[in-house]
């Protein structure tokens, strides 16, 4: 019989309203908070996508068994619904030049992603969610001869894989967005996009009507007491459950997993106030699209059917996991001065949201992932990629707990643990030294 211990929660996720996709929901009645003592079969920490994808995938797998997910704060309120809602197919490594990686990693890698799209794609047909979903692929937008070149890089990778491309001159990428600040660029059709709040909302509320799931929100993990049975503990209430699933992302380091071997980044977001139709036609280009800067450390937009855009860039360290009103002003000044380089015909166009999201990465862009305790289960460490990521990491999660073997599982697990950070203060000193000189290698992409 194993022994009884205790896992506490040192901080609790804490993220600032504001959040564009998440005010554009149609307000509703929230899902309730745990305020009594429950019990369950499986208990699933964290309502993102790695969340409730594992909690899809244990009502496919165990049919009939009582699941319950909790969450620290509203559902889509948190990191999930904060993302630019991109669920990327091809390499993205967010540590290079031009997102290529090795050529056997990256295959590996499209292998896992396109499974997580198909498996998200599912559930919104499932649950009705496809009003949430676009896929039209994306856009990789080059605004200098250093962001051409870095395209170029990657276009000849992609070639290396077999991937599907096509190239854009100048003039192709004004016709699509409207701007002239790019002198090329590529599309990539395997990209599916999502309204990530909306699909997180959703789902949730598709999983809790139709499969039976019992969500608590505004609900956090305090202490988790293991066991032969386990016991989670929030402010006024508790689940009782065999099994239990941390799908947490960045916050498993808050429950003392993984200590010293995570990085905690935000990156940031505004987004315009719905545009006239006079500025919609001053502005030109295709209703929708979704573009990607040639050097990861650019600006990434979209522009939505809605009639707004949505500038995200900057990435700030803050290994104390939570970002502050202060820094989402400061880097929303950096969205500013993008979007007027971008779109000078849109003057006098403001931003109505702006927000900050939790990124959790590891050195060698691995996942903290396993079972961390007898019949506790990690899906978390998204490397910057947690709509895509999550997705898997939450669904071969609940196939590691059901005992149900798969190559992708095989694959997902032969990687190796995140290795140890450097020690403090000369990790946080170089963290943010290398983001200050890779911002500053964007040039016009950013």
């Amino acid at each position: 019989m194993s022994r009884r211990q205790a896992i506490h929660a040192a901080m609790l996720p804490e993220d600032l309203p504001g959040s564009g996709w998440y005010e554009l929901l149609e307000k509703r009645p929230g899902f309730p908070r745990l305020d009594s003592d429950v019990r369950a079969d499986w208990l699933i920490v964290g309502a993102g996508f790695a969340g409730l994808s594992a909690a899809r995938q244990l009502v496919r797998r165990r049919p009939g068994e009582r699941i319950v997910v909790m969450d620290a704060q509203r559902v889509a309120f948190g990191a999930a619904g904060r993302n630019s809602g991109f669920m990327i197919d091809l390499p993205h490594e967010l540590n290079s030049e031009s997102y290529a990686g090795a050529r056997e990693g990256d295959l590996r890698q499209i292998r896992q992603n396109r499974a997580a799209i198909d498996f998200a794609r599912e559930a919104a047909e499932e649950f009705d969610l496809v009003a949430h979903l676009s896929p039209i692929g994306k856009l990789h937008g080059a605004a200098d001869a250093s962001g051409q070149k870095a395209l170029e890089r990657f276009s000849r990778h992609l070639a290396t894989l077999g991937e599907d491309f096509t190239a854009l001159d100048g003039a192709d990428m004004r016709r699509i967005t409207g701007s002239t600040h790019y002198r090329g660029g590529i599309h990539t059709p395997g990209a599916m996009l999502v309204q990530p709040a909306g699909y997180i909302l959703g789902l949730a509320d598709g999983l809790a009507e139709r499969c039976g799931v019992v969500v608590y929100e505004q609900s956090p993990l305090l202490r988790l007491e293991t066991g032969p049975v386990h016991v989670a503990h929030s402010h006024h209430g508790t689940v009782t459950a065999p099994g239990v699933i941390l799908a947490v992302n960045g916050h498993i380091e808050s429950l003392g997993l993984f200590s010293r071997r995570l990085m905690h980044l935000f990156t940031y977001a505004s987004m315009t106030r719905r545009l006239t139709a006079a500025e919609e036609a001053r502005l030109g280009g295709e209703p929708e699209w979704a573009l990607v800067p040639a050097h990861p450390m650019g600006s990434t937009l979209r522009r939505l059917p809605q009639g707004r855009i949505v500038v995200r860039s900057v990435f700030s360290w803050n290994p104390e996991r939570r970002t502050s009103v202060r820094q989402v002003s400061r880097f929303g000044a950096v969205h500013d001065r993008s979007f007027k380089a971008r779109f000078p015909m849109l003057d006098g166009v403001e931003m109505q949201y702006r927000w900050g999201g939790h990124l959790c990465l590891s050195r060698e862009s691995v996942p903290a992932f396993g079972e961390v305790r007898e019949r506790v289960y990690a899906a978390a460490c998204q490397n910057g990629l947690g709509t895509t990521k999550g997705t898997l990491s939450g669904m071969l999660a609940a196939d590691l707990a059901c005992g149900v073997a798969s190559e992708l599982l095989e694959e997902w697990q032969s990687q190796p643990p995140p290795s140890r950070l450097h020690p403090e203060p000369f990790m946080s000193i170089g963290a943010r030294a290398w983001l200050k000189w890779t911002h500053s290698r964007a040039g016009l992409d950013l």
